[in-house]
């Protein structure tokens, strides 16, 4: 359960927030605002106020007004200067001290001491401490006749309070600066994952759409040339021809409008939701590419038991790729075998044909560099290759471990 602050409480911290602004907006106005009180608080005392106090009260006005600004006007320098306008302020107390004027405007020295513990390394804190406390000697060997427990224990006292102050303040911004910059990490951080997980969605689709073309285009390919020469002597053969073109042109138009639905920022709700293809669906990729004229044989060792979806698209678009690689560079006369085992260790496919595209047709495209980045989503193994002569051909060897 949260509690509000006061009203009081929100007043004032709304009140310094305006001050710091006007403060890290103005710096030079709010300098000279700032020396201006000290200034006439200063004077104001050595216009007869300091006579109250005095160990001589007979010191000549000229030197009470001189002393005065030397114990004021530093004010000025105390964020740019500190130890310069402490030393100054040092000087103008050693002479008040000796003089017996001891005025009181000395204790302005300690908004300066406050700066150098708030913005100086720490190690400076013995330079003001003793540039504090050079005044109080003064004063003792000056007037041996004063207690010099009541001069330096309280100025010693003072001095330890206003720097331990200052250590808190600085110690605060620290830490709000600490977390102001851990909120920019973070912002920059999630910008960069979200740069990241963008570049690996387009990533994916690239590779879906590499699939789904150049698979079906390939099968197009293949049914518009046999048709083409079937038109003559079998006009039956080559409105099949035609029919299967068709079909497959639908299909990959379907799956291009999901795939294409994901870049949409106005699809609707309740948008048509296909599921990805599965290892069930390889007997039908079989069929579309023996129509194509590719003769395709599988065999299936084992049952697949509980393999993820992810998992299934992998195998599916790898057997794809490879028998699409076969259409396009196979030759008129190659043949394909495809085996799939399910085993205790998971699911192994291997792809082989007697083709003779060679070595560069399969890898002067995405599709060999597609089939390994989805290989390796799930620390699968991946083997590409030419078979040996004879027979000849090309292999593709995939292995997914078990989930």
């Amino acid at each position: 359960m949260t509690t509000k602050p006061h009203p009081l409480t929100r007043y004032l911290q709304r009140s310094a927030q305006r001050v710091r602004a006007y403060d890290t907006r103005h710096p030079l106005v709010w300098d000279v605002l700032v020396t201006a009180f000290f200034v006439i608080a200063a004077l104001t005392d050595g216009s007869g106020g300091w006579r109250n106090t005095a160990a001589n009260p007979y010191v000549a006005q000229w030197q009470i007004v001189l002393m005065s600004l030397g114990l004021s006007v530093p004010v000025l320098w105390r964020r740019r200067h500190p130890i310069t306008a402490l030393a100054v302020m040092a000087a103008a107390n050693v002479a008040s001290n000796w003089t017996g004027a001891w005025l009181q405007s000395a204790l302005i020295q300690f908004v300066v001491v406050f700066n150098i513990a708030l913005r100086l390394p720490l190690k400076t804190l013995g330079w003001a401490a003793a540039m504090t406390t050079l005044p109080m000697a003064v004063s003792i060997i000056r007037y041996p006749e004063g207690s010099w427990d009541q001069l330096i224990v309280p100025q010693l006292w003072s001095f330890a309070l206003v720097a331990l102050a200052g250590i808190a303040v600085r110690s605060r911004q620290d830490y709000t600066q600490a977390l102001v910059e851990r909120a920019r990490q973070l912002e920059v951080e999630r910008d960069q994952q979200a740069q990241l997980a963008t570049a690996a969605e387009r990533t994916r689709i690239a590779r879906e759409m590499h699939d789904i073309i150049g698979h079906n285009l390939s099968v197009i390919t293949g049914l518009a040339d046999g048709g083409s020469y079937a038109a003559a002597k079998s006009p039956e053969r080559a409105a099949q021809a035609l029919e299967a073109i068709g079909t497959t042109s639908r299909q990959a138009l379907s799956e291009l409008r999901r795939l294409l639905d994901v870049l949409r920022d106005d699809a609707p709700a309740t948008a048509e939701r296909a599921p990805q293809p599965a290892l069930t669906d390889l007997d039908q990729l079989f069929e579309g590419v023996r129509a194509a004229g590719l003769p395709v044989r599988s065999t299936v060792r084992g049952r697949p038991d509980s393999v993820p979806a992810g998992r299934q698209l992998t195998l599916y678009r790898v057997v794809q790729e490879a028998l699409t690689n076969t259409l396009k560079h196979g030759g008129p006369d190659a043949t394909a075998t495809v085996d799939v085992s399910y085993t205790a260790d998971g699911v192994t496919v291997d792809v082989t044909d007697t083709g003779v595209g060679g070595t560069a047709a399969p890898s002067s495209g995405r599709g060999l560099t597609g089939m390994r980045e989805r290989t390796s989503l799930y620390d699968g193994t991946l083997e590409a290759g030419p078979r040996p002569h004879p027979p000849g051909g090309w292999r593709v060897h995939l292995h997914l471990p078990k989930a």
